[in-house]
């Protein structure tokens, strides 16, 4: 079982976050824009799906599971209120967060269902935060243009979704979960996922007024699809989760590991929730 701390970031989000905060560059601002408007209502369904998982197994197992699972809710939970009050400031520059109401709607369909269908959507999404947290902590220097405060928030977050990416997926598999039922999971959110995203980024360019711009194009050409690019770089450990054998602990956390040691003074350790 994985040990998960909970850590709370000694950062002030109740100060105003410039327009393009990203080191000026709009795509990427409105990119990460868009992640965080998916974050709280997101990590509240991993939050419930890791839980009702929980609640399903033997109580023998439980007692295997309860202290990750502690930790994952409480790192969760931490993650949806801090980006609550991040996204509170970049709402305050006109956007308008129209994925939010989308995923409730959907995520409505799967309540009350087997608890292996949350934890398979659970552990498909965190597939994808893990491989963007990869991403993010090997090109650390995308955010050297940004207030200390937003480039630890950033970091952070990506450091602790690689560290808790095998606990839904773990049980998903303690309570039987088929591999078929997974990869089907799989395929189904990373349509919606990357659609969603698209549209999202596309919704706050256009409402920024950068969505033509030709420095916009080039930058989301060259941090997407370049040498280095997010979805690039990361199809082949995403093609990976669709192997019968795969575990996601087979993907290296060590850049996780090593943000979170030479930081510490950046966060203090609150426990499990």
């Amino acid at each position: 079982m994985t040990e998960l701390t909970v850590r709370r970031l000694l950062i002030d989000l109740e100060q105003p976050v410039q327009r393009h905060w990203c080191g000026g560059d709009a795509f990427l601002t409105a990119w990460f824009n868009a992640l965080s408007m998916s974050f709280p209502v997101g990590e509240q369904f991993f939050i419930d799906s890791v839980r009702n998982g929980f609640k399903a197994l033997p109580p023998a197992q439980q007692e295997v599971f309860r202290s990750e699972v502690q930790g994952f809710v409480g790192q969760e939970a931490t993650h949806r209120r801090i980006h609550a009050l991040f996204n509170a400031q970049i709402e305050k520059h006109g956007l308008v967060n129209s994925w939010e109401p989308r995923a409730r709607e959907r995520l409505r369909l799967v309540e009350g269902s087997d608890p292996r269908h949350g934890l398979a959507i659970t552990a498909a999404n965190e597939h994808f935060t893990a491989l963007f947290a990869e991403w993010m902590l090997s090109h650390s220097q995308l955010l050297d243009g940004c207030e200390p405060r937003l480039k630890s928030l950033w970091l952070w977050h990506s450091a602790e979704e690689a560290e808790h990416k095998c606990t839904a997926f773990d049980l998903y598999q303690a309570l039987g979960g088929s591999h078929a039922w997974r990869v089907k999971w799989m395929r189904r959110v990373t349509l919606i996922f990357l659609t969603d995203t698209l549209r999202q980024t596309a919704e706050n360019l256009r409402r920024d007024g950068s969505l033509w711009r030709w420095s916009t194009w080039r930058s989301a050409a060259r941090h997407m699809l370049g040498r280095d690019g997010l979805l690039r770089l990361s199809f082949k450990p995403w093609r990976a989760y669709f192997r019968p054998d795969f575990h996601p602990s087979q993907q290296s956390s060590d850049l996780s590991e090593d943000w979170l040691r030479r930081n510490a003074s950046q966060y203090t350790r609150v426990g499990a929730a």
